[in-house]
């Protein structure tokens, strides 16, 4: 008869010689994490400044009115960036986790395949958030309900943006797979070219000498694609030095379109991409009441401060990255246990920095907002008081963050889908559309309901992920 306590030993011993391949063989759980994370937590800070840049110029081209309008257009502009990059991680979910399923189980061919055909897949996407802008900038600033100077300037920019589609779907279909195999370094460096790139040009068609400069919200816009043209053709370039063995590479044979590897990218990103749309529709709902509030300049501190509480969302990005990279991992190498341990240390950590952070923001706020709207104390006024309920909320997001992305990461894209639609749906439309019935809405009002659909989603996510029916889906 066995010893009470053996099988959980055993078990123990079991989920010990578990051991990942490529770049994280032999390192810890928590090394790995390390491994996975450091790179994107760089990529998310180098990011951030990029975007503080573009407010930074936007902000000092104009005065008065003219820059309460640029930046309400800049606001918009970045929620349409945001539904181009959202549009493109569908794929790019797909692609993450059927390469890393396929690292964890050592089979280099399928991970090769899945990158290949990866790339088409986001290129396919670009082209479609191309054609969907370009046709519908018109009635979508018309919706949303802007000032005529604002709606001036935003479709001046979303046309010029429009056109970044296609080669930020190669960049990130190509790093998705990069980091699904475990190499966070190259993207990376892809992005730092992006990145430096889109602040130089950015400067150079707004400031620069004629005939270079005075473009205005255009010139921001150009700069941007101007990047991702530069970071598209680095990530390409890079795939075709001399590979290692089992490190991610181009072939013809893996280039070629393979309708099988496809479909098992598509079934897994496809969910995303329906939560993605309505993700997005739901937030345009959310611009235009925020848009339609009596206080001018609304949106713009809306966007404000957003930007502000990404300092302490974008390290919990970069640590979700990892903890999906692993999920997938370890899921190909058969222990569902390693699993849950890579996604529980994630989410500790997440919870740690993101709480610390909002602490942070919590106690600066006033002047975090008055360095990126410098001289605007309408702005200041109006976003201050959101980074209150920022703070509140950091731990509700972290957990949100984590679970999700690891359910992704897992290909359990149905369920994040259906559940998060659920709770934006409650909070975001009809409490939104219910509020002006209680109260005069304001932009804290907003957010308060935005908050609240933040604690809903965490509690339903931490019961799922206990529950532990995600660790089920098929790749």
């Amino acid at each position: 008869m066995s010893k009470p306590g053996a099988s959980v030993e055993a078990s123990q011993r079991a989920v010990a010689e578990v051991r990942l391949g490529g770049r994280l063989a032999g390192l810890s759980l928590p090394r790995q994490v390390f491994a996975l994370a450091l790179w994107p937590l760089l990529e998310q800070v180098l990011a951030f400044f990029v975007g503080l840049t573009d407010l930074l110029i936007a902000g000092r081209m104009v005065d008065g009115a003219d820059r309460v309008a640029v930046l309400d257009a800049m606001g918009l502009g970045g929620y349409v960036a945001w539904f181009f990059n959202i549009l493109q991680a569908a794929v790019a979910t797909g692609v993450m986790a059927l390469v890393s399923r396929a690292t964890g189980a050592r089979d280099h061919g399928l991970a090769n395949r899945a990158l290949g055909q990866g790339l088409w897949l986001g290129l396919a996407a670009g082209m479609g958030s191309w054609l969907l802008l370009q046709t519908g900038i018109p009635p979508l600033i018309h919706w949303v309900g802007l000032s005529p100077s604002a709606a001036t300037k935003a479709e001046e920019y979303l046309r010029v943006l429009a056109w970044s589609g296609p080669f930020s779907g190669v960049v990130f279909a190509i790093s998705a797979a990069l980091r699904g195999s475990g190499d966070t370094r190259t993207p990376f460096a892809a992005m730092i070219v992006v990145n430096v790139v889109n602040v130089a040009m950015s400067w150079l068609l707004v400031f620069g000498p004629a005939p270079l400069g005075g473009h205005g919200i255009a010139g921001i816009a150009a700069g941007t694609v101007i990047g991702w043209i530069a970071g598209a053709l680095t990530i390409v370039f890079f795939l075709f030095r001399k590979p290692s063995a089992d490190a991610l590479h181009w072939s013809a044979a893996t280039l070629r379109p393979d309708g099988v590897t496809m479909r098992r990218i598509i079934r897994v990103g496809a969910p995303q991409s329906i939560e993605i749309a309505g993700m997005w529709m739901i937030h345009a709902f959310s611009v235009r009441v925020i848009a339609g509030l009596k206080d001018p300049g609304a949106l713009g501190a809306h966007i404000l401060a957003i930007r502000v509480e990404s300092m302490s969302f974008l390290p919990g990005f970069a640590i979700a990255t990892a903890g999906a990279a692993l999920v997938g991992q370890y899921l190909g190498a058969g222990s569902r246990e390693m699993a849950v341990r890579a996604v529980r240390l994630c989410w500790r950590a997440a919870l740690l920095m993101m709480t610390s952070l909002g602490i942070f923001i919590l106690l600066g706020r006033e002047w975090l907002v008055g360095w990126m709207a410098p001289g605007s104390e309408l702005h200041v006024r109006l976003a201050e008081p959101l980074l209150v309920i920022c703070a509140v909320t950091q731990p509700f997001f972290a957990t949100c963050i984590i679970f999700k992305t690891s359910m992704r990461g897992a290909g359990a894209t149905h369920t994040v889908m259906r559940w998060a639609f659920a709770s934006m749906l409650f909070y975001r439309v009809f409490a939104l559309w219910a509020l002006p019935h209680f109260m005069e809405p304001t932009l804290v009002a907003v957010w308060v309901v935005l908050g609240c659909d933040m604690l809903t989603q965490a509690a339903i996510f931490t019961r799922l992920h206990f529950r532990g029916k995600w660790l089920d889906a098929r790749v």
